[in-house]
C-alpha cells in the first residue's frame, strides 16, 4: 500500500514525498482510515511503529479546510522530550500546509513563556502540551480550547505512571463534548481502559504486538559484576566504526554521570542526559547526538520512550530495567522503521529474576554472551529466592499479593 491511497491532501503527499515517506506502516495503514472516518480510537502500539504520523496525517488533512485561527487540535504528551518530538512532525507534515503549531512545555526561561503566551494569544491550528503546562495556560486564560475537535492522547499508560490522571480529567473538561478523540498507549493494563472509558465514545480499538522487540532487533546479555560494567562497554564499543550511534540506559542520574565521565577519559566522544540538566541544555545534548556530533549518549529512562532519532545502532542496557515493560521501550530505540540494530543487557547477579521477568514477557531467551577473558569470570545464571528478594518490581514476593510476579501487564 501507498500513502497516496489514503486519498490525504496533496500538500501533504508531497510533504510525505520530501522526507522519504512510501510505504505506511501497519498501524498507519489500519488506523488512518479510522480516523479519517471520524471515529474515537484506543490503540495499543509500542515505540517505533510509527503510530505519531499515524494521527498526525489524518488530523491535518480534516483540519486543513477548517477556518484558521483557532485552535482545532489538541495533542498532550507526557514528557517534554516527547511534546518537543510530535510537533516537529507535525511541522514537517504540514510544511506546503497553512497550518500553525506550538509546543507547550515546562521548564524554560520566563521569555519562553512569554513566546508561547503570544502564540497562544494569536492563535494556532495545533497545540502540542504536556499537561501540567497546558493546565497552567488554560487556568491564566491563555489556551483557548472551546474550538477543539480533535485530541490526541500519547503514551498514555506513562502519563498515569507519572501521575497525570487528575491533570488529564481538568483538561478533558474544558473541551468541547462533540470532538474526536484519539488515545495511544504501550501497554492496556486496567486503570487505561478505565480512563478510555471516561474520555472516549464508542471507540474502535487497534493493537500491535504488546511487549515484543521488533524483529531487526539483535538481543544478548551478559551476566557479570557490577565493577565488571564499565570496562566492559569500554572493550563492546572500542574500534565498533559501524556503530557511530550508541544509547547507554542507566538506573541512576549518578550512573549516568559516572559512565559517560568515564568513556570520555578513554577518549569516546560521549555525553549524558538526565532531568539534572536544564532544558536546553537538554534539547542541545539531543540535537547533537541526532546530528551525529556526540557518538554516545547515556540516558536515565526519562529518554527511554519519546526520543525520534533514527539510525541507533546499539543499544546497552547498563542496568535491568525494574519493570520489565519498559526493557522492550529501551531497546526500541534501535532497528526502528524497519532498521537493524543490537541491544545488550548487563545483568549482575541480583538482577537475573529481573531480567527472566524480561524473558517471560518478550516470550524468548536472550543469548547469554560470555565475557572477554581478560575481565575475569562473572556470576553464574542463578535465579533463586536471593534473586527474588532483590528485584525491585515490589518488595512483596511471589503469592504476596505482587501480580507482576505471576503475570503480563
Amino acid at each position: 500500500m501507498k500513502f497516496d491511497e489514503f486519498d490525504l491532501h496533496d500538500d501533504i503527499l508531497d510533504a510525505l514525498y520530501d522526507m522519504g515517506f512510501d510505504e505506511p506502516t501497519a498501524i498507519q495503514e489500519s488506523t488512518i482510515p479510522i480516523i479519517l472516518e471520524g471515529h474515537d480510537l484506543v490503540a495499543c502500539a509500542q515505540t517505533g511503529t510509527g503510530k505519531t504520523a499515524a494521527f498526525i496525517l489524518p488530523i491535518l488533512d480534516k483540519i486543513e479546510d477548517l477556518p484558521e485561527g483557532k485552535t482545532r487540535a489538541l495533542m498532550i504528551a507526557p514528557t517534554r522530550e516527547l511534546a518537543i518530538q510530535i510537533e516537529q512532525q507535525v511541522q514537517g507534515f504540514a510544511y506546503y500546509l497553512g497550518i500553525t503549531s506550538i509546543a507547550l512545555y515546562g521548564g524554560g526561561d520566563g521569555s519562553e513563556w512569554e513566546n508561547q503566551r503570544q502564540a497562544l494569544n494569536k492563535g494556532v491550528d495545533i497545540i502540542v502540551a504536556t499537561p501540567g503546562k497546558l493546565i497552567s495556560f488554560i487556568d491564566n486564560g491563555i489556551a483557548k480550547l472551546d474550538n477543539v475537535e480533535f485530541v490526541v492522547l500519547d503514551e498514555a499508560d506513562r502519563m498515569l505512571d507519572i501521575g497525570f490522571h487528575d491533570d488529564i480529567i481538568k483538561i478533558f473538561s474544558n473541551l468541547p463534548e462533540k470532538r474526536q478523540t484519539l488515545m495511544y498507549s504501550a501497554t492496556m493494563p486496567n486503570k487505561i481502559r478505565s480512563l478510555a472509558s471516561k474520555i472516549l465514545t464508542s471507540p474502535k480499538e487497534f493493537s500491535t504486538a504488546i511487549s515484543k522487540p521488533a524483529e531487526g532487533v539483535l538481543q544478548a546479555a551478559y551476566l557479570c559484576h557490577e565493577k565488571q560494567k564499565t570496562p566492559l562497554i569500554e572493550q563492546l564499543i572500542e574500534g565498533k566504526d559501524d556503530c557511530p550511534s550508541i544509547l547507554i540506559f542507566s538506573s541512576t542520574k549518578r550512573k549516568v554521570a559516572e559512565i559517560a565521565r568515564s568513556l570520555k577519559k578513554k577518549g569516546f566522544s560521549t555525553a549524558g542526559i538526565s532531568s539534572d540538566l536544564e532544558q536546553k541544555d537538554r534539547e542541545d545534548v539531543l540535537m547533537r547526538f541526532k546530528a551525529r556530533q556526540i557518538r554516545i549518549l547515556v540516558a536515565t529512562d526519562v529518554m527511554s520512550r519519546g526520543i525520534d532519532i533514527k539510525d541507533i545502532n546499539l543499544v546497552i542496557n547498563y542496568d535491568v530495567p525494574g519493570d520489565a515493560e519498559d526493557y522492550v521501550h529501551r531497546i526500541g530505540r534501535t532497528a526502528r522503521a524497519n532498521t537493524t540494530g543490537i541491544a545488550l543487557t548487563m545483568i549482575n547477579e541480583d538482577d537475573m529474576y529481573k531480567f527472566q521477568q524480561i524473558e517471560s514477557l518478550i516470550e524468548a531467551e536472550v543469548y547469554k554472551a560470555p565475557l572477554p577473558p581478560e575481565l575475569g569470570e562473572g556470576p553464574e545464571w542463578k535465579v533463586s529466592t536471593r534473586g527474588q528478594g532483590k528485584r525491585k518490581f515490589n518488595k512483596k514476593g511471589p503469592g504476596k499479593g505482587n501480580p507482576r510476579a505471576h503475570r503480563k501487564n
